[in-house]
């Protein structure tokens, strides 16, 4: 199966279902930015009151390595509002595009504190801390632009479903020997995912721009 048409089947997937996942917020924020993922309505006795919430679909743990050697976890994140995808260094299809993409995105942001970029590469055994370093400076990459290595067994399980509606895998038949979505990813401060787009678009640059400028506002 193509990068593009999971790519296609990621990002369409879970804007159907977006829908039905709407946070308590004001009106104009959860319309365009709706929660996505399964919710479960909890049910809790307080001093003899049924209290009623609603748990929201959230990145899971982690714990990586960025281009400088430094640990990145939940806790390194706490408080922002990041963009994330997957990619690898040596990737000879979309990255270059979702790259050249995100390097706007970033730069857009690269002096507002709460706003991060977060790339996790497929390829950890080649992307290393120095070569991702290496790739974040040929590129112009800003300070809010984490480029992060970690086990592959790790990373493949949390672009999935059970965290960023993303997709990658190992894949010898793919070019690169690596298979893996386009996706752009946007979670926001309580590590909920907001939205996906496709990142070899440059048309979804300025919505994205927009829609972390709604969260932050």
């Amino acid at each position: 199966m193509s990068t593009y048409f999971r790519l296609g089947i990621s990002v369409s997937l879970f804007s159907c279902i977006a829908c039905q996942f709407i946070a308590c917020l004001p009106l104009s924020i959860s319309e365009r930015l709706p929660i996505l993922g399964e919710s479960v309505i909890t049910k809790t006795d307080r001093s003899g009151t049924e209290v009623i919430d609603t748990l929201y679909h959230t990145i899971p743990d982690f714990t990586l390595i960025d281009q400088d050697s430094n640990i990145v976890s939940k806790n390194t994140l706490k408080g922002k509002i990041y963009l994330a995808d997957f990619f690898f260094t040596r990737c000879p299809t979309i990255c270059p595009v979702t790259s050249r993409n995100l390097l706007q995105i970033a730069k857009h942001f690269a002096n507002e504190p709460r706003v991060v970029i977060v790339s996790h590469t497929v390829d950890p055994k080649y992307d290393s801390p120095y070569v991702l370093k290496r790739y974040a400076a040929e590129l112009g990459a800003p300070s809010n632009w984490l480029f992060l290595n970690g086990p592959k067994a790790a990373v493949y399980k949390f672009a999935g479903a059970g965290g960023y509606f993303s997709f990658a895998q190992e894949d010898p038949n793919a070019p690169g020997g690596f298979d893996h979505s386009g996706a752009f990813t946007l979670v926001d401060t309580a590590f909920r995912v907001r939205a996906v787009y496709d990142g070899t678009k440059t048309d979804s640059i300025s919505k994205i721009i927009a829609d972390i400028q709604l969260l932050l506002n």
